[in-house]
């Protein structure tokens, strides 16, 4: 470890992103000291220009945000999700008739979670940020290399500044420079499919359903938003996508009202359209010395069900607990112990979520009659099984399995 360093910290979180800004609050409000560096300066990731997503953020990510005192400036632009409704369909027959509800007073009187823009997000995690005097933000920086050795680790940024920390979080995105520089391998795999985002308004009001409708080019997503408002997050071929772009506003507002229907009525376009290509990640470990990857850094899914945010916020419960709870007896934050724990807790379910997303893709984004009837079948026969369906349900809402104080709403 270098001898001059100009900041010491007990962490440092490569990404100022949504993942990694919890990461770091997290561990600041469990008493450690944490500096998040992010490529970006903080005007740009609060323009609304910046990122026209939404995220369905589970009920146990809610309680993330709770723990770590976001959600009392999420609550209010937070649009709870009071229903969901799967079903099958295509552009010539329009929904099957066969589908799968699920009523969130099936589990309880709390909603199954909520939609919220990710400007909105990066708000609230950017004005506690400034409030925690833990927590060092520095953006725009940028992370050249890392040293990381038997009793530290010395970050150097771009700029020429030198951080020393006990460990170092990778939250540097699907491209993590961290994750190639400690020679992590990844299973890759790229659909041919590009996800259109935009957000549309309507006539009539949504009651707080979400839609997924699987179409044989994949699946399209209504999401309900605050006011009269839903985000599309329609999934479709590469090559066609390019050309959905390349229609004037009519054009677009035609296709998109062929698939989306008219249960809400009238709908308009609200700001811009955006395009992603889909594909799925996943890193072969979660740590090296002194390193630990989080979010997409570690997996990235198929949109499918929504649920790589999440995914992510548990990431970020998980390890959260196992580097405070080390800190608190007096362990090395570093070491393998406290890093193989976290890996342990979330290798499993982050694996098992990804090969579940994989072959829903897969299983949908296709026009196969026989294989048509039998997702559809299946579809009704486990809308008539409520234990099943319960359990489904509360696996989407984040709290099935061996769950981190955080996502269980108890304190770090």
């Amino acid at each position: 470890m270098a001898a001059r360093t100009d900041m010491q910290v007990d962490v440092l979180v490569a990404g100022g992103g949504m993942v990694g800004l919890t990461m770091g609050l997290a561990l600041a409000k469990g008493g450690l000291s944490v500096a998040v560096i992010e490529r970006q300066p903080v005007s740009t990731l609060r323009d609304a220009a910046f990122d026209g997503r939404t995220s369905a953020i589970a009920y146990g990510s809610a309680n993330v945000f709770e723990g770590i005192g976001v959600w009392r400036r999420l609550e209010e632009c937070a649009q709870p999700i009071r229903h969901i409704r799967i079903a099958d369909g295509t552009l010539m027959e329009g929904p099957s008739s066969l589908f799968l509800h699920y009523d969130h007073q099936d589990v309880g009187d709390h909603p199954l979670g909520y939609i919220l823009e990710n400007r909105d997000i990066r708000d609230a995690l950017l004005l506690e940020a400034a409030e925690v005097s833990a927590l060092h933000l520095l953006a725009p920086a940028d992370v050249a290399s890392a040293e990381r050795g038997g009793s530290g680790a010395t970050v150097h940024l771009t700029d020429g500044r030198l951080i020393g920390a006990r460990l170092v979080i990778g939250a540097d995105g699907r491209d993590s420079p961290l994750r190639k520089a400690a020679d992590i391998r990844t299973t890759e795999l790229k659909y041919s499919q590009t996800a259109i985002v935009c957000t549309v308004a309507h006539a009539r009001p949504h009651d707080g359903v979400a839609v997924e409708l699987f179409l044989p080019s994949g699946p399209f997503a209504m999401l309900p938003m605050t006011g009269q408002r839903s985000n599309v997050v329609w999934t479709e071929q590469a090559e066609l996508a390019q050309q959905m772009f390349a229609l004037d506003d009519d054009a677009f507002l035609e296709e998109l009202h062929r698939r989306f229907g008219d249960w809400l009525g009238d709908i308009e376009i609200e700001g811009p359209r955006f395009g992603f290509p889909l594909g799925l990640l996943h890193a072969e470990r979660y740590t090296d010395r002194r390193l630990a990857l989080i979010g997409d850094a570690a997996h990235v899914i198929h949109p499918i069900a929504g649920q790589g945010f999440n995914m992510g916020l548990r990431d970020v419960a998980a390890l959260a607990e196992s580097v405070v709870d080390a800190h608190r007896l007096g362990l090395d934050i570093g070491e393998g112990p406290v890093l193989a724990r976290y890996e342990r807790w979330r290798r499993f379910d982050n694996v098992l979520m990804a090969t579940a997303m994989d072959g829903l893709n897969r299983l949908f984004s296709n026009d196969i009659g026989p294989i048509r009837l039998a997702r559809d079948l299946g579809l009704a026969a486990v809308n008539r099984m409520p234990p099943l369906k319960r359990f489904f349900m509360r696996h989407a809402m984040g709290v099935v399995g061996d769950l981190p104080r955080l996502v269980k709403g108890e304190p770090i």
